[in-house]
């Protein structure tokens, strides 16, 4: 693929207290993989070992997202200040309840009995122009291209990107779903399916399909049948 593929994603299961943990993410990078690749390897843990996070998740996640932005400012992003990437985090405890957290244009679907939720917001710079021009920056919208933050980054919220960082943020939108005998799966995925798919037609796409892999692939299957010029991550956890 385009640049080398900069997507980095996670499934994985552990306990922890006592608990039963699914972590599950869809980092994807952009101007180098340095961002994604430490995310991949850092953030689940630098969540799980902040206390707060069983007592009060929303705040320890977004305390953490700061602070593990500040550690990659610092020690990760290469000279040239360039290098950034979004997270899409989801954890599920015990199988009943489902905590998400995103910063950038991955996106969350979540189908209950057919029934299609968009459960993240897409960190788009039209979308936060408000935001961005609060913090001094400005939204470039030139024919021919994606709208972008100070003419350089095509969302508003990132870990990374140091030469736009003040006028972007990394403060997550958290999320906490009940999980329960209704809700069918969720799919995670970066914006190179979500260019060419709606939530919709995603959810249409693997429609009684029961395995977790095979509709993975086959939503990525389609996105490239219809031409999506994007490195593409996606996993499905389906909860029965």
């Amino acid at each position: 693929m385009r640049h080398g593929m900069e997507d980095y994603l996670v499934a994985t299961c552990q306990k922890m207290n006592g608990h039963e943990l699914g972590l599950y993410a869809i980092f994807d990078g952009h101007s180098g993989r340095q961002v994604a690749e430490y995310l991949k390897n850092n953030l689940f843990d630098n969540i799980l070992n902040e206390p707060e996070f069983w007592t009060n998740p929303e705040e320890a996640i977004k305390r953490v997202f700061i602070a593990t932005d500040n550690y990659i400012l610092e020690n990760v992003v290469c000279s040239a200040g360039r290098g950034g990437s979004t997270a899409l985090a989801a954890i599920l405890i015990d199988k009943t309840k489902l905590i998400l957290a995103n910063v950038g244009d991955s996106r969350a679907v979540l189908c209950s009995k057919g029934n299609v939720k968009q459960v993240t917001v897409d960190h788009e710079p039209m979308r936060e122009k408000k935001l961005v021009e609060s913090k001094g920056g400005f939204v470039s919208n030139k024919p021919g291209n994606v709208p972008r933050v100070d003419g350089q980054l095509a969302m508003t919220r990132a870990f990374g990107d140091e030469k736009v960082k003040q006028h972007i943020t990394v403060e997550p939108d958290v999320t906490i779903e009940k999980i329960d005998e209704d809700t069918d799966y969720i799919i995670l995925a970066s914006d190179g399916l979500w260019k060419v798919l709606s939530s919709e037609e995603a959810v249409d796409c693997i429609q009684g399909l029961k395995d977790e892999q095979e509709a993975a692939e086959k939503l990525i299957k389609e996105a490239l049948s219809r031409e999506s010029k994007d490195d593409i991550s996606c996993v499905v956890v389906m909860f029965h």
